[in-house]
């Protein structure tokens, strides 16, 4: 590297003399640079910026310790990302038929979205799940309806991914009885539930039980898959929704990894050794806007995971120091007005997960701040990523961006940012006493308010939001759910109560309970219950009397 003394001097001459010229010839304009986070940006980064970086320390080679350049040696070289579309509404059958559709035009895997009443442990004829059943996602009420929804795709060749958190136990003991059903042992399936009820208490509100019960049920899952389900990914733990709430890239990335931490601990307090579990650990993130702010919050993330596992845990295995991740594009950047700007959008979302070296993408459809996506729709964001993939040369080299001055010192800020995120909850007990102390979410919330003044300002723009606004017809091509759907359902749930034998319901619903009352693992006793066609809602319920709810305090 050139000598920084030299290149420190010459800094100084440009800036006194070209640069300032130019500015004073044609003034830059009168934009606040910052990156979406609000970090300054300075008209140039050099060497000097990176100085103390430690290309060994810091970068290393793929594959390698830490694994800032990315998991694996070839990346993307060898094998492309999971292109994995999120994706169900309505009942199973018609979940099922956009599945089969997604796989024939080159998806390479599931992902599963759930209504609000399975998302919450509720049966579509209760009263909670009145107005949303099959709305946000396929409603699953019992057995009978997953086995549907995976009809005529064969469980040994696809992996599926389910985002389902507080019943995430349930869902994935339907989801092993499925693959039995079609021959497939349960060691030989692959896919991951997001199983992460941090965030949940923290951004998106969909949890039921309180926090004890509802991380003993999750290390439950981490030791019932290490004996029984080992190709199975036991958690996916969610940056995305944190970053939906109004985080910034920083707040991202030190409360997910924060989750993780405790995740971790709950584990080894558990009894369960952390190379046991940890390699199926993964994570979930957002790809935001701003390009190369998100390349380096994948690459910062990375890092830390690495350093977390081998220093914090003692983790001894490379799979453990891994973080492996998948990126959904951000929801919250769509906007109802002028929809097709939606696809430069996410096309620019994308470019940041497959520069950050993600393990798995789905790309959200240009019409999701409306409605659920039309097949049509769906299809243009899975071509996004098709065109990414095989035109755009991304894939053709491992970590592109790696040395870029620019890159490498928002990646040491992100990682600086959010390992003081860490060491602030460290101080407080943990990530369960910074949730219930409201520290997380205030946080959250200053940078959301943050954002939100900015674009009233229109110090950040957004097209077609607050600046470039047209008149526009109201847009109609949109996906609507037949408001049948819930009584179908309803009659669907009657119907299977009705043929199954409820003597062994109640006496697997008992037998449940009574592992709930003990410090007994709890997976194989929900397997049991789900195999005799017990509903989502009976075993939730069942829970819920030894566990109790979780009822959320307000934070000012």
């Amino acid at each position: 590297m050139d000598n920084i003394d030299k290149i420190q001097k010459e800094m100084q001459n440009w800036e006194a003399n070209t640069y300032k010229k130019a500015v004073e010839k044609h003034p830059e304009r009168k934009s606040n640079f910052t990156t979406q986070s609000f970090s300054p940006i300075n008209p140039l980064y050099t060497p000097i910026d990176i100085k103390e970086l430690d290309f060994i320390g810091d970068l290393s080679f793929p594959g390698e310790f830490p694994y800032t350049r990315g998991i694996q040696p070839t990346m993307y070289r060898g094998k492309l990302w999971t292109m994995r579309q999120y994706a169900g509404f309505g009942t199973a059958k018609e979940s099922n038929k956009r599945y089969r559709y997604l796989l024939s035009q080159g998806q390479s895997g599931l992902s599963v979205a759930f209504d609000l009443p399975t998302q919450i442990g509720y049966d579509s004829d209760d009263s909670m799940a009145e107005g949303e059943v099959g709305k946000v996602g396929v409603a699953i009420d019992t057995l009978a309806d997953m086995e549907i929804l995976f009809e005529n795709i064969p469980l040994d060749k696809v992996s599926t991914s389910m985002t389902i958190n507080a019943p995430a136990a349930i869902l994935l003991a339907m989801y092993i009885a499925v693959a039995e059903k079609q021959g497939v042992p349960k060691n030989k399936i692959r896919g991951t539930i997001q199983n992460d009820i941090l965030k949940e208490y923290v951004a998106r509100g969909t949890y039921i039980y309180p926090p004890k019960p509802s991380m003993r049920i999750i290390t439950n899952i981490f030791e019932y898959c290490s004996n029984e389900v080992p190709r199975w990914n036991t958690i996916s733990i969610s940056g995305y929704h944190i970053r939906e709430a109004g985080s910034t890239a920083a707040q991202e990335v030190g409360f997910t990894l924060a989750d993780g931490i405790a995740y971790v601990n709950a584990a080894l307090e558990a009894g369960l050794d952390v190379d046991n579990f940890a390699g199926r650990l993964s994570f979930f993130f957002n790809a935001h806007n701003d390009l190369l702010e998100e390349v380096a919050k994948f690459r910062a993330a990375r890092r830390m995971w690495a350093k977390i596992m081998k220093d914090r845990f003692n983790a001894k295995k490379e799979r453990s120091l891994m973080l492996r991740f998948h990126t959904q594009t951000a929801g919250s950047t769509l906007t109802a007005q002028q929809v097709n700007n939606n696809i430069i959008r996410v096309t620019i979302q994308t470019l940041a997960a497959v520069l950050g070296g993600t393990q798995s993408l789905h790309t959200n459809s240009k019409d999701e701040a409306l409605a659920l996506p039309t097949e049509k729709s769906v299809k243009t964001a899975l071509r996004t990523q098709q065109i990414v993939a095989h035109e755009s040369g991304l894939t053709n080299t491992v970590d592109p961006l790696a040395g870029s001055y620019f890159v490498e010192t928002l990646t040491n800020k992100i990682e600086e940012e959010a390992n003081e995120y860490i060491k602030k909850i460290d101080l407080m007990g943990g990530m369960i006493n910074a949730i219930e102390a409201g520290y997380v979410q205030k946080e959250i919330q200053k940078s959301a308010y943050q954002f939100n003044k900015e674009l009233e300002s229109k110090e950040k723009i957004v097209v077609g939001v607050n600046e470039y606004i047209e008149e526009e017809d109201q847009y109609s091509d949109l996906l609507k759910i037949d408001k049948q759907i819930q009584e179908n359902q309803k009659l669907f749930l009657k119907k299977i109560k009705s043929q199954r034998d409820n003597d062994v319901v109640k006496a697997k619903l008992s037998e449940l309970k009574n592992a709930a009352k003990t410090e007994r693992n709890l997976m194989p006793y929900i397997v049991e219950a789900v195999k005799t066609y017990a509903s989502i809602g009976e075993i939730s319920n069942t829970l819920r009397d030894v566990f109790g709810e979780y009822h959320e305090s307000v934070i000012m």
